[in-house]
């Protein structure tokens, strides 16, 4: 009798590990790039040593590694032949399984050096994955299952920046049932917008400034519920996700444009924002009450985003060097030169901080309070844009290396 009662049990616990091990979104099953409770990773590799497999990734992109069971989801883009595509990889071997033509024409003509046309990182439910580009001057979203085989396409807004031309950088968020696309610009449509993943319908549009910014939402839990929050546009908000509401808002306490996704400390009861241009700097805000700006400094982390871990707020700034400050008060706690610019954001692993820079290279190092503790320093190719995701043992991740004047990229797989 017993074994028939621990038979559906194993299975359940079977299947919340294999769920715990899926990197769905942007930042992860929790939104703060932690990895799941107990999770491991490799600290040393190179490209002699300690990769389980690589594979050249076609195309140039941004996104990072969307991980839903066994497969992984990328995005790319070929600007000469004008293509954007969703890319699948099984998740053991590394084998494109299949490229997926999203669009054809309409990529914008100019975009920032340091941009790609397939920045956004791909979103998932479990059941379809979400492709987000910028494509004839609009944000568009493509649904598809898992197979790859394409359910709706949807022209959220249009995305036609004037002053900037830099491109597109926010991705999109799942949150209680609905999925959250980010299009900031100088132009009329641009909002915060609300999709029923299951059609594509357009649930509710929360008006932005026409202000060009690259944030993504954050989704911060606050009192047992989900808020969006979101910097940039000279102000910090909080949405209702289910409705678009603002929940609250302050002015002036942002900078015009920010990429970073903002952090939060439950316990603490704040949460933390970082930009920019064209003013720097790096803040703690209450997540009730009066809503006061607890603690601000003029540190610049302009693309990448802070990471929270008991208590304290670790950041990669952009003239390469790692801070650590207290989360209550903004106390600085350590400073320590890495070197390099970074674009992608530090990821935690148990109690180990990843970090990798635009020159391929990834510090690794302890999430102490007291001081900078070095783990390891590794290198991979010459350039590195994507924020490393991990799952079940091992780091996916996307580089690129330039040889005899070509560049290539490709996903790899770190660990045994």
């Amino acid at each position: 009798m017993m074994r028939y009662f621990l038979a559906p049990m194993v299975l359940l616990a079977a299947a919340s590990a294999a769920q715990a091990q899926d990197w769905l979104q942007w930042r992860g099953p929790t939104g703060d790039n932690h990895a799941a409770e107990g999770a491991t990773a490799p600290t040393e590799w190179s490209e002699e040593a300690g990769l389980a497999w690589k594979t050249p990734v076609p195309g140039h992109g941004h996104s990072s590694p969307t991980i839903v069971g066994d497969r992984i989801y990328l995005i790319t883009a070929d600007a000469d032949a004008q293509t954007q595509s969703l890319l699948i990889y099984g998740k053991e071997s590394g084998e494109l399984l299949r490229e997926v033509l999203t669009h054809e024409g309409g990529l914008p003509a100019q975009i920032h050096p340091s941009n790609s046309h397939a920045t956004s990182t791909v979103a998932s439910d479990g059941e379809r994955v979400f492709a987000l580009f910028y494509n004839d001057d609009a944000a568009v979203v493509t649904a598809y299952d898992l197979r790859g085989e394409k359910l709706w396409q949807e022209r959220v807004g249009g995305f036609d920046p004037k002053a900037y031309q830099f491109g597109f950088g926010s991705s999109p968020r799942l949150v209680d049932g609905t999925l959250v696309v980010a299009s900031e610009y100088d132009g009329p449509d641009s909002g915060i917008y609300g999709l029923d993943p299951k059609t594509g319908k357009r649930l509710w549009t929360a008006a932005r400034s026409e202000n060009l910014s690259w944030s993504s939402p954050s989704v911060t839990p606050v009192g047992g519920k989900s808020q969006l929050l979101m910097s940039g546009a000279k102000r910090l908000v909080s949405y209702e996700p289910v409705s678009g509401k603002v929940l609250w808002s302050l002015e002036d306490e942002s900078t015009e444009a920010t990429c970073g996704t903002m952090v939060w400390d439950e316990k603490l009861g704040l949460a933390f924002a970082s930009g920019g241009f064209p003013d720097a700097f790096t803040l703690a805000v209450k997540l009730d009450g009066d809503h006061e700006v607890v603690w601000r400094n003029k540190i610049r982390n302009y693309e990448q985003s802070l990471l929270v871990v008991d208590g304290y707020v670790y950041a990669t700034a952009d003239r390469g060097i790692a801070f650590c400050w207290r989360g209550s008060d903004g106390k600085e706690m350590w400073r320590e030169r890495l070197g390099g610019k970074f674009s992608a954001s530090p990821l935690l692993v148990g109690k180990t901080i990843y970090a990798t820079n635009e020159s391929g290279t990834t510090h690794v190092y302890e999430a102490n309070p007291e001081r900078c503790v070095r783990v390891a320093q590794n290198q991979l190719g010459d350039s590195a844009f994507a924020t490393t995701t991990p799952s079940a043992g091992r780091l996916y991740h996307r580089y690129a290396k330039t040889e005899g004047g070509k560049r290539q990229e490709y996903l790899a797989a770190i660990g045994d």
